[in-house]
């Protein structure tokens, strides 16, 4: 491994000179690294002369692997800008959860040295894509989920939901939630939707806050066509991928598919599904 892209979050003023360690640390152990140019510039806030290469998020240069340094928001717009490339990304976690990183930032020297020595495996995960046919969206890939949510109203929302070009139901509620694998711990959670092993070949569709107590969530295969029209007494409702939000038109269709590339998750060794459930969920323990 020679080459080293680097994206960080500009909410942890108090990191930033750990920061600058663990950039020291890589380069000093024969590494090239280029850092976002917004990150850089935050970075350099602290007075100090961080004197190294830098790039814009929309033309990241090639590197054998990304560092993503802050939560698990940081994770998922790093996962946006280079998951197209094939490029490997490794959390490292600045944030509180972190769920979706490889480790802490004090963690930084071992768990930079075990990648360097191999000691890592890459973990394939599903991504989603969304097209609307009334507006062109930005940035179409989840790798979390696409939620369909009401926008400044209190009227439900009527989602007529086709699977494989099949009607399946009206979901009728407050919205509805398509999530990967990797995001079933997220907000398909939070709904009351079932929690899967992050590289399973499937997906789930959450209903929130539905209308008919009939309605449960849906487990289905990767490989599925969802289409999705909206209906509701406001203008407009929203598509929330990943928590970047883009408003859609009444009335207008959503078709959300398997995304053609996957995110390619670093993990440490040790670093397994059952594992983070139990220390970042934690899992079956007693909380009394």
């Amino acid at each position: 491994m020679k080459q080293l892209v680097i994206f960080g979050n500009t909410y942890h003023k108090g990191d930033i000179k750990r920061v600058l360690g663990l950039l020291d640390h890589l380069r000093h152990q024969g590494l090239e690294v280029a850092v976002e140019r917004d990150y850089l510039e935050y970075l350099r806030t602290s007075g100090e002369a961080v004197d190294l290469p830098s790039f814009e998020a929309q033309s990241v240069p090639m590197a054998d692997m990304a560092l993503s340094l802050g939560g698990d928001g940081t994770f998922l717009t790093t996962v946006m800008w280079v998951s197209r490339l094939g490029m490997p990304i490794l959390g490292v976690n600045l944030g509180h959860l972190g769920y979706l990183t490889a480790g802490g930032l004090d963690e930084h020297g071992n768990m930079i040295d075990d990648v360097l020595a191999g000691n890592y495996h890459i973990e394939e995960r599903t991504m989603l894509q969304v097209a609307c046919d009334a507006v062109e969206i930005a940035h179409p890939w989840a790798l979390n989920e696409i939620a369909i949510l009401r926008h400044d109203t209190s009227s439900m929302l009527d989602m007529e939901t086709r699977l494989r070009g099949h009607e399946l139901t009206t979901y009728r509620g407050d919205g509805l939630i398509v999530s990967t694998p990797t995001g079933s711990t997220a907000y398909n959670m939070s709904v009351g939707g079932p929690i899967l092993e992050p590289t399973t070949s499937c997906l789930v569709l959450s209903p929130i806050s539905p209308h008919s107590l009939t309605m449960r969530p849906l487990v289905v295969s990767d490989d599925s066509e969802i289409v999705v029209r909206t209906h509701s007494r406001a203008d407009h409702y929203e598509v929330s991928i990943d928590g970047e939000v883009t408003l859609c038109p009444t009335g207008s269709s959503l078709t959300i598919t398997r995304a053609p590339y996957c995110a390619r998750v670093v993990q440490r060794m040790g670093n397994n599904f059952a594992s983070t459930l139990r220390q970042k969920l934690l899992w079956g323990t007693d909380q009394r």
